[in-house]
């Protein structure tokens, strides 16, 4: 679970990099999946295995309870957009395209959290004393 976790946090910190650089792109993609009903629960589905990713990774990880709030939060912004709905979504999403400061701001914090889940998954190194070589 470990490695799908590193996988979640490299697709996050791409992504968070990304907005970073050119919010304008990341609108434009977001607003291709809002095109649809179909679109819209396909990224709900994704976030939401995400989410679980992160919690069945949260036993093996250095902070497993940070992990797992970290999943449920995950989780809970895919569930919560199927119930806002398809024209919320755009709604919002229209409202975050004027203010590209909190797109860029949101993908600082992505990136910072992602960069976290990564840390939080990579094992420890060996707690064994090294063996000097002569």
């Amino acid at each position: 679970m470990r490695i799908a976790a590193l996988l979640v946090a490299l697709f996050t910190i791409v992504v968070s990099i990304v907005g970073i650089i050119s919010p304008d792109s990341v609108t434009t993609f977001r607003r291709l999946y809002f095109a649809t009903s179909g679109g819209l629960y396909a990224a709900c589905a994704v976030r939401v295995a995400m989410g679980l990713v992160l919690i069945l990774a949260g036993s093996s990880s250095r902070w497993p309870r940070t992990l797992r709030v970290l999943g449920a939060v995950v989780c809970l912004q895919g569930i919560a957009a199927t119930f806002f709905g398809l024209e919320r979504a755009r709604a919002i999403l229209e409202w975050e395209a004027m203010h590209t400061v909190l797109l860029r701001a949101g993908a600082v914090v992505a990136l910072a959290t992602s960069g976290f889940v990564a840390f939080a998954v990579t094992k420890r190194p060996s707690e064994e004393p090294r063996k000097v070589a002569h």
